[in-house]
């Protein structure tokens, strides 16, 4: 089968599924640096042969119709400025009835546009990802029932979740593994950060990265509580 990664970033799931799949996967991917990384950890990986990846804009793919197997996205079409779009994309490269899978980051029906403290939460979480809008579940199938896709599967997986998915950037668990998104872990990342680029080790900005992407990890646990 020859399968599309939507939006594949440095290729982590590409190469977990290609090692257990025997697919053929292309990924896709806008960012010249990340696909730099993932071309060096599929290398890395011996998988060079059952992996490409083309440097491209998934509103405007450069494939035929009728091109892959299958295609699924995990965590990047929520970075579509016009998710329908998106989807009419997807399903155009795709051959007729075959299957798309998605992972979206989506607004559940208990959000309240008209309470002030959601919208913030909101806000934060958009700006923390480097989202256009944060979309609600509801819209997202739509928005695939309107691109020509049959819906055949819709799952919130934080429902039946054995613990809660945001456990480990959740500043009021200490363990080992999420010390860093502890109040302590922050402070002294953000120290060390500063220092760093007050140092001009690191680039320009990065303490003022850290800083935005603290804010969303504060909206995504705010949220999800």
């Amino acid at each position: 089968m020859k399968v599309l990664d939507v939006g594949c970033g440095i290729g982590g799931p590409l190469i977990e599924i290609s090692r257990f799949s025997s697919t053929e996967i292309t990924g896709l991917n806008n960012n010249a640096y990340q696909i730099s990384r993932a071309k060096d950890l599929i290398s890395s990986a011996g998988l060079s042969e059952q992996c490409s990846l083309i440097k491209g804009d998934f509103m405007n793919m450069p494939f035929s119709n009728n091109t892959f197997d299958a295609a699924y996205a995990i965590e990047s079409t929520i970075h579509a400025p016009d998710l329908l779009g998106a989807y009419r994309e997807i399903y155009r490269v795709l051959k007729p009835g075959q299957y798309f899978a998605v992972d979206e980051l989506c607004l559940t029906e208990r959000f309240d546009p008209s309470n002030s403290k959601h919208r913030d939460i909101k806000a934060e979480i958009e700006l923390g990802c480097g989202l256009p809008d944060l979309r609600s579940t509801r819209l997202c199938i739509q928005a695939m029932k309107d691109a020509g896709f049959e819906v055949v599967f819709a799952k919130d997986m934080t429902e039946d979740s054995p613990c809660p998915w945001y456990q480990e950037i959740d500043p009021g668990v200490l363990s080992c593994t999420s010390f860093i998104n502890s109040g302590l872990g922050h402070f002294i990342t953000q120290t060390m950060t500063g220092a760093l680029e007050f140092l001009r080790i690191a680039p320009k900005g990065s303490n003022r990265m850290f800083s935005t992407l603290r804010k969303g990890s504060h909206g995504l646990v705010t949220g999800s509580k």
